[in-house]
C-alpha cells in the first residue's frame, strides 16, 4: 500500500507502468489513469468480456461472471472493469486485450485507389485555400498620399485579390501591431487571409515575403482512429500523414458509450481534452518530422461523425442519444483553434465540416463531396460500414441518407473471438468442402482473433460448405469434430489452440453468427429502404462506393453472398478509402470544395430509421442468408444451386 492509506499501487505489465489508485476503484480505472489501453468495447459496463487481464499478485473484489471460462479463471484472469482494487496489484495485460498495430488508412493507401492529384483532377475543385497568404508591396505614405495604414492595407488587398471592402475585417491585435510591421521591411508584408462565412478576415500580418510557408491540417476525427494530413496550401501538395488511436476508446469503443460516460461522470471536459491531445500529438509529429514552424500552420479542417465533433468542440452531446436525437449544431462557424487548445498559429482557424443529423455526420458529407456524388447523373450509393452503417443514395438532383444501427459486430464487438483489424487478426478465411480451414492474418503472425473482413468471409464460407444453413443455424449432421457443443450452444473451431497466438482455440459460435447476420441485415435493409423510398430498384443504381477502413479489405463476392451488399456486378462496386479525410483535404485547399460540402449537407434528406415500420420489415427479411427473398439475389441463388446446397432455411 502507498503512503496514503486510501490508495494502492497498480503495476501494469508488459508496459512496466505503476500508478496510484484510490481504494475501491477498478483495475480499468487504474488503466485509464495510467493512459494504458485495455480493450473495453462496452466502456466498463461488464457486458462485453473483452477487458480480460491476469492478476499476477494482490487481491481484488470481483463478482462471479460467465464471461470468463473455468480455464481462464484458473489462470487468474479477471475482468478489469469488474475488479475493485483492495491491495497493491501486479496486472499482466495479455495480447488479446492490448491495442496493437492496426491497419490505418493513410495517404499511401490512396495509391491503391488513385493518386491525390488524380482525385483532385477528377473532383475539379479550384485551388483556393480557405486560409491563404499573399505578399503585398505597398506604396509608403506621403504628404500627397496620406491614407491611414489600415485603409492602405485594405486597398492593396482589394487590388490584388478583388475582394470588396465590405466583406473584410481585422482583429484588434492586428491593428495594434500594424504600423510597426508595415515599416519593418520597407512596406513589403505577407497577409494571411481566412474565410469566415461571407467575411474575409485578416488573420495575421508579417514583415517580408513568407507566402511560401503556409500549411494546413486535414483531420479525420474517427471514433477509433484519428488521422491527419499536412498540406502545403499554395500547391495542394500532401506533405505527410500520421494516425493515432483515439484515446477516448478507454471510455468505450462505441461513441454512445462515450456519451453515457461523459454525462454520468460529468466528464465532457475530460473527453474534449482527450481528443485535443490526440490532435496535438499528430500535429507535433508532422511538424517535427518535416521541420516546419508551428506558426506556419494556419488552418485545420475536421471531418468526423456528429458525436466526435461535439466532443472535439466541447458541445453537449447528451441529446444525440435521446429522442428526438437532436445535435447541438450541424453547421458550426469557423473558430480559433487555440480556443479548443489546439496548437497551431495562435490566430489560425479551425473549420468543422457540417453534419446532417445526429447519426449522419461530417465524415459522410465530406465523403459525398470527395466522390462528387453531387455531380453523378445516375443514382449512386455511398456506404460507410462501421458501428453505424451510414448510407447515402443520390445524384446531382437529390440525396437521401440514413444510419443503420448495424452494431459493432464487424468491428469485433459481441463476437467471442472478434477483434479490430490489428496484428494477428484473421482477415481472410477459406473453408473447403471437407471443412478444412485456411486463413491469413494481418502481419502474417499466429492468429489472435477475427476482424471484420474475416468474419464476413467466415459466414460466406460456412454457408457454401454447408456448415450453416440459410437461417444461419449450424447443420448438426455434418461429419466433423470441429463442430461441437459448448455449454448451451454450438460452436465451430476455426483454429486449434496450438496454432494460435493466444492461450485458446479460435471459434465462431451460434450467437456470433446471429450477431453478424443482424449486422449485415441492418445495412442491407437501410440500402433497400432508401432505394424503395425513391421508387427505384437495385438495377437503377449505377455504382456503389464503399468507404472507410472496413471497405478496403472486404471481399465483394462474399459480401453479396451473405446479403450485406445488393446483388450487382462487382465492377459496379468500388472501394474509395478514407473519403472523410479526402473530403477534408479538398475543403482545406479549396473554398469551392468547402462550399460543396456545405451544400451537400443542406441538400441531404435524412430518413430516421428508429421506429420506422418499413425498415423493421426490411430488416426482418434480411435476417437470412442472403435474404428471405432469393429473387433479390439471383447470383447467390445460382451459386448455392451449383454447390448443391439446399435453398431453404432448414
Amino acid at each position: 500500500m502507498s503512503e496514503n492509506s486510501n490508495t494502492f499501487k497498480i503495476h501494469f505489465l508488459p508496459n512496466d507502468t505503476i500508478v496510484d489508485i484510490n481504494d475501491g476503484s477498478t483495475v480499468l480505472d487504474a488503466a485509464h489513469k495510467a493512459n494504458i489501453y485495455i480493450n473495453s468495447i462496452c466502456g466498463g459496463d461488464g457486458i462485453c468480456g473483452k477487458c480480460k487481464v491476469i492478476l499476477s499478485s494482490g487481491t481484488v473484489d470481483a463478482p462471479p461472471t460467465k464471461l470468463l471460462s473455468d480455464d481462464e479463471a484458473g489462470k487468474d484472469y479477471i475482468l478489469a472493469c469488474e475488479a475493485s482494487v483492495t491491495s497493491d496489484l501486479q496486472i499482466l495485460i495479455p495480447k488479446e486485450t492490448r491495442l496493437e498495430g492496426k491497419k490505418i488508412l493513410l495517404d499511401q493507401n490512396e495509391q491503391h485507389f488513385m493518386t491525390w492529384k488524380a482525385i483532385l483532377n477528377k473532383a475539379e475543385f479550384k485551388n483556393d485555400a480557405l486560409v491563404k497568404k499573399i505578399c503585398l508591396k505597398l506604396e509608403p505614405p506621403t504628404m500627397d498620399d496620406n491614407v491611414a495604414d489600415h485603409e492602405r492595407l485594405y486597398q492593396a488587398i482589394m487590388m490584388k485579390q478583388g475582394i470588396e471592402l465590405n466583406v473584410m475585417q481585422t482583429g484588434y491585435s492586428i491593428l495594434k501591431k500594424l504600423p510597426v510591421v508595415l515599416r519593418q521591411n520597407d512596406w513589403t508584408v505577407t497577409v494571411t487571409l481566412g474565410h469566415r462565412g461571407r467575411i474575409i478576415e485578416i488573420i495575421d500580418i508579417q514583415p517580408g515575403d513568407t507566402s511560401n510557408t503556409n500549411y494546413g491540417i486535414a483531420i479525420d476525427v474517427g471514433t477509433t482512429t484519428v488521422v491527419a494530413s499536412l498540406l502545403e496550401l499554395e500547391t495542394s501538395k500532401v506533405v505527410d500523414s500520421e494516425a493515432v488511436y483515439n484515446t477516448q476508446m478507454k471510455y468505450g469503443e462505441d461513441y454512445i458509450q462515450r456519451i453515457m460516460y461523459a454525462i454520468q461522470n460529468d466528464a465532457l471536459n475530460e473527453m474534449q481534452r482527450s481528443i485535443v491531445t490526440d490532435i496535438n500529438t499528430l500535429i507535433s509529429t508532422l511538424v517535427k518530422r518535416n521541420s516546419i514552424n508551428l506558426d506556419d500552420i494556419t488552418a485545420i479542417v475536421c471531418a468526423g461523425n456528429t458525436a466526435m465533433h461535439h466532443f472535439l468542440l466541447g458541445l453537449d452531446p447528451e441529446r444525440i442519444r435521446k429522442e428526438p436525437y437532436i445535435p447541438t449544431a450541424n453547421f458550426i462557424p469557423p473558430i480559433r483553434a487555440i480556443q479548443l487548445g489546439i496548437d497551431i498559429n495562435s490566430r489560425g482557424l479551425l473549420y468543422a465540416l457540417p453534419s446532417v443529423a445526429a447519426y449522419v455526420g461530417a465524415d459522410i458529407t465530406s465523403g459525398a463531396a470527395a466522390i462528387r456524388l453531387d455531380r453523378e447523373e445516375m443514382p449512386t450509393l455511398l456506404i460507410d460500414i462501421g458501428t453505424n452503417g451510414e448510407v447515402v443514395l443520390g445524384n446531382k438532383e437529390w440525396m437521401v441518407c440514413c444510419s443503420a444501427s448495424a452494431g459493432p459486430a464487424f468491428e469485433g464487438s459481441g463476437i467471442k473471438h472478434g477483434m479490430r483489424a490489428a496484428k494477428g487478426a484473421i482477415e481472410i478465411i477459406h473453408i473447403t468442402k471437407e471443412f478444412e480451414v485456411s486463413c491469413s492474418t494481418i502481419g502474417n503472425v499466429p492468429p489472435r482473433g477475427i476482424c471484420g473482413s474475416g468474419l464476413l468471409d467466415c459466414i460466406a464460407e460456412m454457408l457454401r460448405s454447408g456448415i450453416i444453413d440459410r437461417s444461419g443455424n449450424f447443420q448438426k449432421g455434418i461429419e466433423t469434430d470441429k463442430l461441437r457443443k459448448n455449454g448451451d450452444e454450438y460452436e465451430f473451431v476455426l483454429v486449434q489452440k496450438e496454432d494460435t497466438g493466444i492461450d485458446s482455440e479460435i471459434v465462431i459460435s451460434q450467437a456470433d453468427i446471429s450477431n453478424l447476420i443482424r449486422s449485415k441485415g441492418a445495412i442491407y435493409a437501410a440500402v433497400a429502404l432508401l432505394i424503395e423510398s425513391m421508387g427505384l430498384s437495385i438495377s437503377d443504381v449505377h455504382c456503389v462506393y464503399l468507404a472507410g477502413g472496413f471497405g478496403n479489405y472486404l471481399n465483394v463476392r462474399n459480401a453479396i453472398t451473405i446479403g450485406m451488399l445488393p446483388d450487382m456486378p462487382a465492377s459496379r462496386i468500388k472501394f474509395v478509402g478514407n473519403t472523410s479525410l479526402t473530403g477534408a483535404k479538398m475543403a482545406l485547399i479549396s473554398e469551392d470544395a468547402f462550399e460543396t460540402v456545405q451544400n451537400i449537407a443542406s441538400q441531404m434528406t435524412y430518413f430516421d430509421l428508429m421506429g420506422n415500420q418499413k425498415y423493421m420489415e426490411e430488416f426482418m427479411s434480411a435476417n437470412f442468408l442472403p435474404h428471405t427473398n432469393l429473387d433479390q439475389f439471383p447470383s447467390v441463388q445460382e451459386e448455392l444451386s451449383s454447390l448443391n446446397k439446399p435453398l431453404t432455411g432448414k
